[in-house]
């Protein structure tokens, strides 16, 4: 008898430990189509200290996983759900037309259901203020789906996919708290800095003493190709050695950083060898490189005003901090040399696809296959970093090698807080996250993690067990199959050798997207693929 009691008081003295430890501030920092390696702590040579310096104190996740796409990726942060039960299966409403990406069938609604909890509505209950800057997108028709109904106190961004940087402009524009979006900016502005101020403005107006959570959710670095004159100069014809050398120097230094294997080698290239390009396309194609370096370095040094604002309050240290991106690196519009014309680069009144191409893209993913919107790991991995010195970090400055998940963030706020993740929620039955709390692999670098992942985005699908993983594109396609320990570019597709495994994988797929809203398709897919 004494035995049992002496071992159930060991067992619960790491979470009364938790419990009774002040309550650390929660800061979620989200970017925007940022590739595996485009931070310096994870192979790239853009300066990026201030996220390199979370990474000395905190720990990198070398398997941490996306949903390949920005607004499920949100959806899934916000709710610990996967994207089709938090209604956000393909993409989130239209600026211009509510009704194009509400699919007329629950798991592609277009906008946050409400038998799904966002971390703001649980931690405000749990007593925290609730504070978020940047991009929503994950609905915007009808304020009752915008942040402030959705549990966050003050808000300032854009509630669409994107906007010019520059001049926001008809229907993208700034909306500040419940206000209808605006236009009037000044002649200076730049959405990454004023995400970036505002956030820190809501940290230092805050008047009581209460633990708050700062969801920090940037545009950067996804087009369009827009960056201040003074951070392009830093990296003016820095990219005419040619991204075959830089993705070779970014491979070489995540092998030096441990992030990668050797065997793994990099994936196919998506591009011509630079030697084959003409010299005025290398100066042009540098040149957008250089803007889109010149976007994660502005990223950077505005997450840095976020961690000099918690140094000066002595609120760093038991401030839990996490960094990722939505996806991988774009590539869109799938064009070698990127998208528009050179003259809608840094043009304000320019927004739709003005971007560094497929070449760049692969070059942000070393050394992973394809991009965003893929289910290949060069769309669903992220780097991903959590900064707590007051929570017991591990293995400060080190890697966490255990595979986690994007609707793993939800648990780890719930945890961190001392909350609890509800049943109901305003009347409404909430869906039950099947997300892993983070907490014991930040402490201890070991702990429970899934059995199985899952993804579907626009008909990409993949599944992971162990070291396998499966990928196909519905309707139709077979599923490949690779060996992520021993091919994590995934360069050999082994479904002809394999049959049991891929089987076995297929059917939990199967399951998966029966469970989980994924079936049935929306309207859109049937227009792609009419039935016969």
């Amino acid at each position: 008898m004494k035995k049992s009691v002496l071992l159930i008081a060991l067992l619960t003295l790491p979470a009364l430990c938790l419990a009774q430890k002040k309550r650390p501030n929660i800061v979620v920092i989200l970017a925007d189509d940022l590739g595996f390696s485009d931070v310096g702590c994870y192979g790239s040579e853009i300066p990026t200290p201030n996220i390199d310096f979370l990474a000395k104190s905190g720990v990198r996740f070398t398997h941490f996983y996306n949903n390949t796409r920005c607004c499920p990726s949100r959806a899934s942060l916000l709710t610990g759900l996967y994207p089709h039960d938090a209604g956000i299966g393909r993409m989130a409403e239209d600026p211009e037309d509510s009704t194009i990406n509400n699919e007329g069938v629950d798991g592609y609604r277009g906008y946050l259901t409400k038998n799904a909890v966002t971390i703001a509505e649980v931690l405000k209950t749990a007593g925290y203020h609730t504070y978020m800057s940047g991009k929503w997108h994950v609905g915007m028709h009808g304020k009752e789906k915008w942040p402030l109904q959705r549990g966050f106190e003050r808000y300032y961004g854009i509630l669409s996919g994107g906007s010019s940087y520059l001049k926001p402009f008809p229907p993208r524009g700034i909306t500040v708290d419940n206000g209808e979006p605006g236009y009037d900016v000044p002649e200076d502005y730049y959405t990454t800095d004023a995400f970036a101020d505002n956030a820190v403005r809501f940290i230092r107006e805050q008047k009581d003493s209460k633990p708050f959570f700062l969801y920090l959710a940037f545009n950067a670095p996804h087009w369009p190709l827009h960056a201040k004159q003074a951070d392009i100069q830093m990296f003016q014809d820095k990219y005419l050695v040619g991204w075959d050398s830089v993705r070779h120097e970014r491979w070489r230094k995540q092998l030096k950083l441990g992030l990668v294997k050797p065997e793994w080698g990099v994936s196919e290239r998506d591009m011509r060898p630079w030697s084959g390009l003409t010299e005025q396309e290398k100066k042009d194609v540098a040149y957008r490189m250089s803007v889109y370096a010149a976007q994660v370095y502005a990223l950077d040094y505005n997450i840095g005003k976020v961690i000099e604002t918690l140094k000066e309050r002595k609120e760093f240290d038991n401030t839990l901090i996490m960094f990722l991106s939505d996806n991988g690196a774009a590539a869109e519009p799938y064009q070698e040399l990127g998208g528009k014309p050179m003259e809608e680069v840094n043009n304000p009144a320019k927004f739709w696809a003005v971007s560094y191409g497929a070449g760049w893209a692969t070059v942000s993913n070393t050394p992973y296959k394809k991009w965003k919107n893929t289910t290949y790991e060069g769309g669903t991995a992220t780097p991903m970093i959590v900064s707590w010195p007051a929570g017991g970090v591990g293995n400060r400055g080190g890697l966490v090698r255990l595979p986690y998940h994007i609707i793993d963030i939800m648990p780890t706020a719930i945890e961190a807080a001392n909350a609890r993740y509800p049943a109901t929620f305003n009347n409404h039955t909430i869906i039950k996250s099947t997300g892993i709390s983070l907490i014991p692999a930040i402490t201890g670098g070991t702990g429970k993690t899934h059995d199985y992942f899952y993804w579907e985005h626009e008909e990409n699908c993949a599944v992971i067990h162990g070291p396998w993983k499966a990928v196909k594109k519905l309707p139709g396609d077979k599923w490949e199959l690779y060996n992520l320990e021993k091919d994590r570019t995934e360069s050999s597709n082994l479904a002809a050798s394999h049959p049991d495994i891929l089987k076995d994988l297929a059917a939990h797929w199967n399951k998966w997207a029966s469970d989980h809203q994924v079936f049935p398709k929306g309207k859109t897919y049937f227009k792609r693929f009419p039935e016969k």
